[in-house]
């Protein structure tokens, strides 16, 4: 399991520790993919919402699963990608190379959880 937070390490660093895990512990899932995943969860963790954020990558019942929590009870909204500079196009990505994708509401805030599959 790797997990940090934004007290220890700032998001590039974080997508940097993810890239590894992977290709030390999860070599059947493309790194590339999670770790573009990760940037894009940890980046709207950043922008929408106040506080810490807090990164968790762990394999359990044959999934990779990649969680962010954060301290806000707001969920992710998708919206349209705006092609001068207004973003929208995160959560599309990530459900596009995720298998699965989740928001799960807590009393602190919401952990925002993408998972891959191992291939059978």
């Amino acid at each position: 399991m790797l997990t940090l937070n934004s007290s220890q390490i700032g998001p590039s660093a974080a997508r940097r520790a993810t890239a590894h895990y992977c290709r030390a512990m999860c070599p059947w899932v493309d790194a590339d993919e999670v770790v573009l995943v990760v940037g894009e969860l940890l980046g709207n963790a950043i922008r929408h919402t106040r506080g810490p954020w807090h990164l968790s990558l762990d394999q359990r019942q044959g999934k990779l699963v990649a969680a962010v929590r954060d301290h806000s009870n707001k969920a992710p909204v998708p919206r349209s990608g705006d092609l001068c500079g207004g973003g929208g196009f995160g959560l599309g990505i990530v459900r596009r190379l995720a298998t699965d994708f989740r928001v799960i509401p807590h009393q602190q805030g919401k952990t925002v959880q993408a998972s891959w599959s191992r291939p059978r």
